[in-house]
């Protein structure tokens, strides 16, 4: 347990509501609750067992601000592992910054960012990857990604990281020992089966960094972008995916000036969409502009959706619309399959890997584009109960810690020394403990926090 400041904030959104949250943590957070919270229920909060709720007044001195429930959490049996005190009042902005003023102002400061859960972390509540998976579980878009988070939290990553660093560390163990008391009666070390282990080691790491872009895509979106000549029927689809009026559908080229966005989601897929102007030469100076603000979008995009006038031939526009795809990844739609069509997918077989014939006007079109991304992203395949890297730092030290298994196994079949081949090895375990936070630099959980909200 940590001798820390008490600390109080706004739980729940802020906004207005049946209920809003106001939580205390710290050693003196019965104390703090007790100054501002009176119930004919119990003499002082500080009597109430954890697990137990009471009814009564929020007040700062003698003005009552609102009526409210308290319910005590004693240490270590909370989620920061400190004394908690929660008290939920109505939900409106004024009364719950009233509450948590008054908490301030009777020993209490503001919690930072993040705070709570840090304390959960640094009082061994959590691990660095759980205290993580609860920051991903609040931001999850779609079920996948909560299910995702929520197997994280539950210690999916961290349980994996364990059995490999742990198997890293007995073969570093073993192999210091032997190479420092060759006196002593200790098993010979088995270059083979170390080799073994450490391929193992490596293939296991190698399918945690090999998942790490579907579970991306799963948790943050795919960012996609609609391009095509005018009047292919870009607003249209954006329109049919977005599930409203999004983009302004008309007759005349040119429409679209600007990149209009929106995030969507499609099944299980989020989309982070772009409609951008359609692409073509053009002497209209803002439409130009716009033109070129679409070429540069199809850079920064993970998916560009490709529309083509299925009820007419390639022309020019469309040439350079398919110049402007080359190098990203893309799905080519030939639209209007309503109309007689003059375009057939044998025409774009030589520029696209996939191609799909839709009606932007026909609601069956989505599901029809939802199993493409599907299939194109592997997202079919994903377990969301397995374990896997969840952001950047994670797969970082899982990346640098498979280098140095790699490594420890180049020294091994190039006959280098075992002092070589452990140190290697304890690289690799180091990288693991950095992953799991245990032993994570203050800069490194700091930055973790930073990216929550306050009143987590």
């Amino acid at each position: 347990m940590l001798e820390t400041a008490t600390v109080a904030a706004i739980a729940t959104p802020l906004g207005t509501g049946g209920i809003g949250v106001v939580r205390i943590s710290g050693p003196d957070a019965l104390a703090v609750a007790g100054r501002v919270f009176t119930s004919r229920q119990c003499e002082n909060i500080s009597g109430m067992d954890g697990y137990t709720c009471a009814f009564g007044f929020v007040h700062d001195g003698q003005e009552k601000i609102d009526e409210a429930v308290a319910t005590v959490f004693r240490a270590p049996h909370s989620y920061t592992g400190e004394d908690v005190v929660e008290l939920s009042c109505h939900g409106g902005v004024y009364l719950l910054q009233r509450v948590l003023q008054a908490c301030c102002g009777n020993g209490a400061r503001l919690a930072e960012a993040g705070e709570f859960t840090k304390r959960a972390f640094l009082n061994g509540k959590l691990d660095l990857t759980r205290a993580e998976a609860v920051a991903d579980l609040i931001a999850a878009q779609g079920r996948q990604a909560a299910k995702a988070a929520l197997s994280a939290k539950e210690g999916a990553l961290y349980r994996k990281a364990e059995a490999v660093c742990g198997q890293l560390l007995a073969q570093a163990s073993h192999l210091a020992a032997w190479i420092d008391y060759p006196e002593e009666e200790i098993e010979q070390v088995d270059a083979g089966q170390l080799r073994e282990e450490l391929q193992q080691a490596h293939r296991e790491l190698t399918l945690l960094l090999d998942g790490y872009e579907t579970g991306k895509v799963v948790r943050e979106g795919v960012r996609v972008v609609i391009a095509g000549r005018p009047n292919a029927g870009k607003s249209t689809l954006m329109n049919l995916l977005a599930g409203y009026r999004r983009s302004i559908v008309t007759d005349l080229a040119g429409t679209t000036r600007d990149v209009v966005s929106d995030t969507v989601r499609l099944g299980d897929v989020v989309l982070h969409l772009s409609d951008t102007a359609g692409i073509r030469e053009t002497d209209d100076p803002v439409e130009q502009l716009g033109v070129e603000l679409a070429e540069q979008s199809l850079s920064q995009a993970q998916l560009v959706l490709a529309v083509f006038d299925g009820s007419d031939t390639l022309d020019e526009d469309d040439r350079r619309v398919i110049e402007a795809c080359k190098g990203s990844r893309c799905i080519a739609l030939i639209n209007k399959n309503d109309l007689p069509q003059k375009l057939s997918p044998e025409d774009l077989a030589g520029y696209f890997p996939d191609i799909l014939q839709i009606s932007a006007e026909d609601p069956q079109s989505a599901a029809k584009l939802e199993e493409k991304i599907t299939r194109l992203f592997c997202l079919g395949e994903f377990d969301s109960g397995a374990a896997m890297l969840a952001n950047e730092r994670q797969r970082a030290a899982a990346w640098s810690a498979a280098q140095e298994v790699s490594q420890a196994v180049e020294a091994l079949d190039a006959g280098i020394s075992y002092d070589a081949v452990c140190v290697c090895i304890e690289r690799a375990a180091d990288y693991l403990l950095e992953l799991t936070g245990k032993r994570a630099s203050q800069e490194v959980v700091d930055q973790v926090f930073s990216r929550f909200c306050v009143g987590k």
